[in-house]
């Protein structure tokens, strides 16, 4: 193998064992994909940026974060910082926080990569993580 081939496969495998990449995010209700987001490290924190959005037939190809508060207030989903503050800590990601744009409310988070990095496993929770709700997130690069 040459050495341009196994620094892209050492370079492939450590992309599986971080959250940092382009990841799809489905539906909790429809299944159906909703956006993608691309997580970036920065100084040992995760932050997470919407790419694309996926609208339905009724929704706005180009919708806005209206229930935002402060500076978020009507920008543009498509490049929101929905993800923030996350670091490792063991097998997860914790201590940020996540911003659904749908309801313009942030929420505590954690996340954990499973299927052998494939998947994300994200919660965002209000006071602990048993009151919250989960989504998976797919990996897409």
């Amino acid at each position: 193998m040459s050495l341009t081939a196994t620094l892209a496969a050492v370079n492939a495998r450590a992309d599986q064992t971080s959250p940092t990449g382009l990841w799809k995010n489905m539906d909790d209700v429809s299944g159906k994909p909703r956006a993608l987001i691309r997580i970036t490290e920065s100084g040992g924190m995760l932050l997470g940026r919407i790419e694309k959005v996926f609208p339905g037939p009724q929704e706005d190809s180009n919708p806005r974060c209206t229930k935002c508060e402060g500076t978020n207030k009507d920008a543009p989903v498509v490049g929101l910082e929905i993800l923030s503050g996350l670091s490792r800590e063991g097998g997860e990601y914790v201590g940020g926080q996540i911003l659904d744009p749908d309801n313009g409310k942030v929420y505590r988070s954690k996340l954990r990569l499973s299927d052998n990095g494939r998947k994300l496993d994200v919660r965002g929770y209000i006071g602990v993580p048993m009151l919250g709700r989960s989504q998976t997130w797919l990996r897409q690069e």
